[in-house]
């Protein structure tokens, strides 16, 4: 048995570096990026397949208290079979489980608490591969992009959640000595979670948005339950599987993680979201379940992330053929189904000067088509660059806009070799007038962008403002060489209450956030209510309780 605080020294030097990336805000990773060979050596690739191929089709090996029988719900976008069944969550018995583990689970301390989700993490990484293809197969991004978004950069926010936690409940002294004259006192503090966490997952992004909030609330004191979205288990069970083992072999309860797997239409995300003792919960998904948990999980802390019209104001550019590239790619990245991909740009009537000449709205919009031609014409490339629909909802929201009038750039189906019973498709790109806000103040997750014509970069500032207010976003970008409008569009950020990309030409996406460095989500406008990571994320998790005794004056 290695103890919480044993695990605390063995990754001590990783946890001291988090923190410190945490505060630099500079590029930091712990977890290499690339799935090559000269990175994680021969064996690694093809050992993770073969651990997930030997998951598909049996039972997942993981306890989970109360269990009542089984649940298979998940369909891979890739046409393969997948067929793994898990216990089926009693929510009461979940709940009390996770009340149970809380002694023990206190009783570790912050430091304690800090190592053994270091332990999680470094077990997680050593399991990467494997996580990819559960994320591949249970979301429809492509492998590259799981393995990164859904493996490397998820264990990175992971551990960004950890250093930001284990920052904030040490920053006060567990100990500390007060003498007023002939008066002495003792005095201890002792962090104490508010109580049961609730991460309610995601079907796009199942370990991305799901780890800041595990590893949050575990490091802060707090039980969690698991509960996936019943598209994405497998990504999250293979989580709490490990959160379990290294529990148990930390000589601690397992039942501080447990997994709460459904069959659709239980509603048990529901049922766990408003119990009394579920205190904490982390949501990611759509706007109609976040808004209902946040007006009806009244005696819980509710951190969502939902979902928002993310804008894109083109003014001008010193750079046209990079502003297309950029934004073409910004476009198509798994399909669109990312909660920063761009759905409105706004472009004045007039027009935009570049340094290839005047742009006219129409001419704009045909040099984006052509940019997403070029990009996405080689079929393999554009697998690889779109991912697969994730589910017939995003599929039905593409067909709707794809069909209606004002189609610059149409979508068409691409062709996966090795999967050919994915279903794949370019993005579509529709024209509409600033008047037409019945359309475009309806968010449309997937890959459906607006091109919409404004009277103005002023009118396009303005409406930036209003429909962020109004609906929410989690990305914005402003793309002028006039320094004046860079400075109008970031007043106009902070009064929207998101955050801005300024200019992206390059590898840089308006679409990615780096850990330890981009904070994702604001708070600030309806689209979420936290950001990843900041302190009031974790502060709301945790009490600091003192006891005091008199001592001998010395």
């Amino acid at each position: 048995m290695t103890s919480p605080a044993e695990l605390y020294q063995t990754h001590r030097e990783l946890l001291d570096r988090a923190i410190s990336a945490a505060a630099a805000r500079d590029y930091w990773s712990a977890f290499p990026e690339s799935p090559s060979k000269k990175v994680y050596g021969e064996e690694a690739a093809p050992a993770g397949d073969r651990a997930f191929t030997a998951l598909l089709g049996k039972p997942f090996p993981v306890d989970v208290p109360g269990a009542v029988g089984t649940v298979a719900t998940e369909r891979s976008p890739y046409g393969i079979e997948l067929g793994v069944s898990y216990p089926k969550a009693d929510p009461l018995a979940l709940v009390a489980a996770a009340r149970a583990a809380v002694p023990g689970w206190r009783a570790a301390g912050p430091t304690g608490r800090a190592g053994v989700a270091a332990e999680i993490l470094t077990r997680l990484h050593a399991r990467v591969f494997e996580l990819a293809h559960a994320v591949q197969h249970t979301t429809g991004q492509a492998f590259v992009m799981a393995f990164q978004a859904g493996g490397t950069h998820a264990l990175d926010r992971g551990l960004e959640a950890v250093a930001c936690a284990l920052s904030a409940t040490t920053r006060m002294p567990g100990g500390s000595s007060w003498t007023k004259g002939d008066l002495a006192m003792e005095k201890t503090a002792t962090v104490v979670g508010r109580g049961v966490g609730l991460v309610i997952g995601c079907t796009t992004f199942p370990t991305w948005n799901g780890f800041p909030g595990l590893f949050a609330g575990l490091v802060t004191g707090n039980p969690v339950i698991v509960k996936p979205h019943p598209g994405a288990v497998l990504p999250l069970a293979i989580t709490v599987q490990v959160c379990r083992e290294v529990l148990t072999e930390a000589g601690l309860n397992p039942d501080v993680v447990t997994l709460a797997a459904e069959e659709p239409g239980d509603h048990i995300a529901g049922t766990l979201a408003t119990h009394p003792d579920v205190r904490i919960v982390d949501f990611t998904g759509s706007s109609e379940f976040g808004d209902w948990l946040e007006a009806n999980a009244r005696q819980a802390v509710v951190y969502t992330e939902k979902s928002g019209l993310n804008t894109v104001v083109v003014d001008s550019t010193d750079d046209y053929q990079g502003l297309l590239r950029n934004l073409a790619f910004s476009l198509s990245l798994y399909s669109g189904q990312m909660c920063t991909t761009p759905q409105n740009i706004l472009v004045p009537r007039d027009g935009i000067e570049t340094d290839a000449g005047h742009r006219d709205v129409a001419e704009f919009g045909a040099d984006l088509s052509a940019a997403l031609g070029k990009l996405l014409g080689d079929p393999r490339r554009a697998a690889g660059t779109l991912g697969a629909i994730v589910n017939d909802g995003v599929l039905g929201r593409l067909e709707e806009a794809a069909s209606g009038p004002g189609v610059l750039h149409p979508s068409t189906a691409v062709s996966d070799e090795q999967f050919p019973g994915a279903v794949i498709r370019t993005p579509v790109v529709v024209r509409l007038d600033a008047a037409d806000e019945k359309v475009y103040t309806r968010e449309c997750f997937g890959p459906v962008s607006y091109l919409i014509t404004t009277d103005s970069t002023e009118h396009s500032l303005a409406l930036f403002v209003e429909t962020v207010r109004a609906h929410g976003a989690l990305s914005a970008l402003v793309h002028s060489s006039s320094p004046e409008v860079i400075e109008a569009a970031r007043e106009a950020a902070l009064d929207a209450g998101v955050h801005l990309s300024e200019n992206l030409t390059g590898g840089v996406f308006v679409n990615q956030t780096a850990a330890f460095s981009d904070l994702h989500g604001t708070g600030a406008n309806p689209a979420a209510t936290a950001s990843l990571t900041d302190d009031w994320f974790v502060a709301g998790r945790f009490y600091t309780l003192q006891s005091r005794r008199h001592v001998a004056a010395s």
